[in-house]
């Protein structure tokens, strides 16, 4: 049996915003380190750190709750799975909820929003779509 170390981390983020926690652990990677990047550059969580325990990395993402105390995330799933990946060309990249919401690709280019793979011309494997 393979793990999904991805979607182990959104369900870490999904099952910290359900405890109303003010932060996650997650095991670190460079893809989850960017996945993390971009969740803070869109303003879905407020902010990330990278620590370095002994041997491995843990990756430290701080959780953003609205003023009555609802989570910023509404809904955060994972796209693509080892069993099943997802690829998408440049001109097929979804909109999440008409452009309201992120996709998030990996592409050759590295790890980005739908967004910003239009833009630049590159389709990749949807990681993951937030809103």
């Amino acid at each position: 049996m393979h793990s999904d170390p991805i979607a182990d981390m959104l369900t870490r983020i999904r099952n910290g915003m359900a405890a109303r926690l003010p932060k996650v652990d997650v095991p670190g990677s460079k893809v989850k380190i960017e996945l993390a990047r971009i969740l803070k550059q869109e303003g879905y969580v407020a902010n990330y750190r990278v620590a370095n325990d002994s041997k491995k990395q843990i990756l430290k993402v701080y959780l953003k709750y609205r003023p009555d105390r609802k989570p910023v995330i509404t809904r955060l799933t994972r796209i693509s799975k080892p069993s099943r990946r997802v690829y998408v060309d440049s001109h097929n990249i979804p909109k999440v909820i008409g452009g309201m919401g992120v996709c998030v690709l990996t592409t050759s280019r590295g790890v980005m929003t739908g967004k910003q793979a239009r833009k630049q011309g590159v389709g990749g494997e949807v990681l993951c779509t937030v809103y």
